[in-house]
Parts: structure tokens; C-alpha cells; sequence
């Protein structure tokens, strides 16, 4: 049984929504933080959102600028992406992480990554 599996991904025009999520195992989903990154061909990685599961505080990178908005279902043990507003420079795999071990949320120090999922917007 995988510990986080992300779906949610395909391809939308630019101006468009999606709704990402991430399902986590009950080990995973009772951690601290449960988080998304994205990964844009030929840039770095990027902290996108997190949640804290137990308490339902958000945090969100800067250049979200509100189109993007984090949640959860926790009777479900999944964490929700969802992606407003969309333009071709979201495009890029989105990974689900769990489980941080070092530093601030968005700073990469997780034990567990998903596998992806990808979104594709076009202009």
C-alpha cells in the first residue's frame, strides 16, 4: 500500500481549474504537515501549499496570489489541491510530501514523496 498517492492531474487551457488530491496512508496523515510541490521542467522545485492535518492551518507559497487554495477531507485521509486561474507556467508534475523532518514546510526536508501527478495548461 503506497503511503501518498496524488491524482487529480490532466491537461486544461490556460484561464481554467483543477482539483488535485492526495491521499494519504493513516501514518502519513496523522504527521504534522502534509504538502504540494510542483516541479516545472528546467526550474527548481517549489513549495506550492500545506496544510497542518490536525489543526487545518494553510500556508501557500507567494506566487499563489490566492488562484491556488489547499484542503482536506480528513475522513478520507486526503489533502486537496485546487488550482484556479491556471496559465501555461503552472504546468509541471505536482508532488504530494509527508512527513517533514527540518526547517519551514516549503523547505524540501520530507521523508515521503508521492509519485506525481501532471498538469498541462495551454495557451
Amino acid at each position: 500500500q503506497a503511503g501518498l498517492v496524488e491524482s487529480g492531474g490532466g491537461s486544461v487551457q490556460a484561464g481554467g481549474s483543477l482539483r488535485l488530491a492526495c491521499k494519504a496512508s493513516d501514518q502519513l496523515y496523522s504527521r504534522n504537515y502534509l504538502s504540494w510541490f510542483r516541479q516545472v521542467p528546467g526550474k527548481s522545485r517549489e513549495g506550492v501549499a500545506a496544510i497542518v492535518t490536525s489543526r487545518g492551518r494553510e500556508y501557500y507559497a507567494d506566487f499563489v496570489q490566492g488562484r491556488f487554495t489547499i484542503s482536506q477531507d480528513t475522513a478520507k485521509n486526503t489533502v486537496f489541491l485546487t488550482l484556479y486561474s491556471l496559465k501555461p507556467e503552472d504546468t509541471g508534475m505536482y508532488y504530494c510530501a509527508a512527513d517533514v523532518y527540518a526547517g519551514n514546510w516549503n523547505g524540501f526536508a520530507y521523508n515521503f514523496w508521492g509519485r506525481g501527478t501532471q498538469v498541462t495548461v495551454s495557451s
